[in-house]
């Protein structure tokens, strides 16, 4: 114990190259890193007192997992000592793209809309750990296949205002034959609002007089949702 305390109080250039994170990378592949590995090379230099390997096992230590670090406040951040704003911007950066990885991943294979769990599998990566409301429109053809995925509104931890005229306005212009709308609960409490409840009415009313599927209503929770359509509200 006191050895490898020993070993990585100096900087990472001091160490056996097989043992530093980005000859380890190159050598023998990013699958063989561990987590704190991989934030280390993100990181590049440490901070005074600590390498990066030191650095970057503290954050994984405090956040558990890269996902858990997507949408943290910058002020949980602060209790890492010379963590300055480049680096935490490198950070933010690196799981971005890791999730924008994932979202397109998603949306492969599921051009056309079977049920809701397709719709669920296309936005969760993005939206069940958002600490604001965010209110996305599926537009699709006659076919069901996807158009065009677009965020309409964002609003509060707890509130974001989808404008119904505005939606079916975009259904218009985009030749759109069908709908489908999803937002999400920070709170991680599914169960639809008053609100929501109301929205989808009026949203499946003026779909009816332009000629607008509405096929779904979708609140995403934290690896759960809620269906308006699987419940027979629709």
């Amino acid at each position: 114990m006191i050895q490898s305390e020993s070993k990585h109080s100096k900087g990472i250039n001091s160490w056996p190259e097989d043992d530093r994170p980005r000859e380890k990378l190159l050598r023998q592949g990013a699958e063989t890193l561990s987590n704190s590995e991989l934030l280390a090379i993100l990181l590049r230099t440490g901070v005074p007192g600590a390498s990066a390997i030191d650095l970057a096992r503290r954050i994984v230590e405090k956040f558990g997992t890269f996902r858990n670090m997507i949408h943290t406040d910058v002020r949980e951040w602060k209790e890492f000592k010379g963590l300055g704003p480049a680096k935490m911007a490198q950070i933010q950066a690196a799981l971005e793209i890791g999730r924008r990885f994932r979202e397109v991943e998603a949306l492969k294979g599921k051009q056309k809309i079977a049920s809701c769990c397709d719709v669920v599998e296309i936005v969760m990566p993005q939206m069940r750990d958002r600490k604001t409301e965010l209110f996305k429109v599926l537009y699709l053809n006659s076919n069901n296949k996807i158009i065009d995925i677009s965020d309409v509104a964002e609003g509060t931890v707890n509130h974001a205002i989808p404008i119904v005229r505005e939606i079916i306005h975009a259904a218009l212009q985009k030749f759109a034959a069908a709908i489908i709308c999803v937002h999400n609960h920070p709170s991680a409490n599914i169960s639809p609002s008053a609100e929501d409840r109301k929205f989808t009415q009026d949203l499946l009313a003026a779909g009816k007089v332009m000629g607008i599927k509405v096929l779904d209503h979708i609140i995403i929770g934290d690896g759960n949702y809620y269906s308006f359509a699987e419940e027979g509200i629709l």
